[in-house]
């Protein structure tokens, strides 16, 4: 790994970490099983209010994949700390960007991904409109991209730290706000006839833009970190 042309640093990184992530398959499947669970109990708690349900219904499935994402956020960089080949990555010649992509890309599909995937069918028992699933789909997909994008940050930040839930919520919650905005704007721009591709356009610049700086400031919080 260490060795690995600069070319081929993120599909390797990428290969390793998703076999890693399948082979531990409960880890991986926990953030979706708490998706599913807290979204399907959502109905239970309105009652037959399905009015008031359908009006919500895009800010809860926002909001529950924020905190799926989250839960997971923290452990992107724990394995390869506690065995040491993080600091082999840091440490060697090789610019940090392409294998911290690597894993942060290996880490969305594996645990982000399938809940932008659940949502759209979890939509239906809420309910939602048949017509916004597939913008409820596409920005989850953007959106859930950019919690990764971000969260890995505050795993960096946090990388040291035993308990790191509480203070991996205080730094990383207040930087999603953008996201949950423009994200679930996306389905009430659909739901009052209005273009949702605008906020959808909002919504990817904000990925675009992290894919260049959460690598860049990643590597260096790492890099900082081993100079001390």
């Amino acid at each position: 790994m260490i060795f690995a042309t600069k070319e081929n640093l993120f599909i390797s990184y990428l290969k390793r970490d998703l076999v890693v992530s399948f082979r531990g398959k409960s880890a991986s499947l926990n953030p979706l099983i708490f998706f599913v669970m807290i979204v399907l109990l959502m109905p239970l708690s309105l009652g037959s209010y399905s009015l008031a349900l359908q009006k919500v219904a895009p800010g809860i499935i926002w909001i529950m994949a924020l905190l799926s994402v989250l839960l997971s956020a923290g452990s992107i960089f724990d394995e390869d700390y506690n065995d040491g080949s993080l600091e082999q990555m840091i440490i060697t010649p090789n610019l940090l960007f392409l294998p911290l992509l690597g894993k942060m890309t290996a880490h969305w599909i594996s645990k982000s991904l399938p809940i932008a995937i659940t949502a759209p069918f979890l939509g239906l028992f809420l309910p939602m409109p048949e017509n916004a699933l597939i913008p409820l789909l596409v920005g989850l997909i953007i959106g859930t991209a950019c919690f990764t994008l971000l969260g890995s940050i505050g795993a960096a930040l946090t990388v040291p730290t035993k308990d790191k839930s509480f203070l991996l919520a205080l730094i990383i919650l207040p930087l999603y706000v953008p996201i949950i905005i423009f994200g679930s704007s996306v389905i009430y721009y659909m739901a009052d006839g209005m273009n949702w591709r605008y906020p959808l356009a909002a919504l990817s610049s904000i990925f675009c833009i992290l894919v260049v700086l959460s690598p860049l400031a990643i590597s260096g919080i790492f890099r900082s970190s081993m100079i001390e």
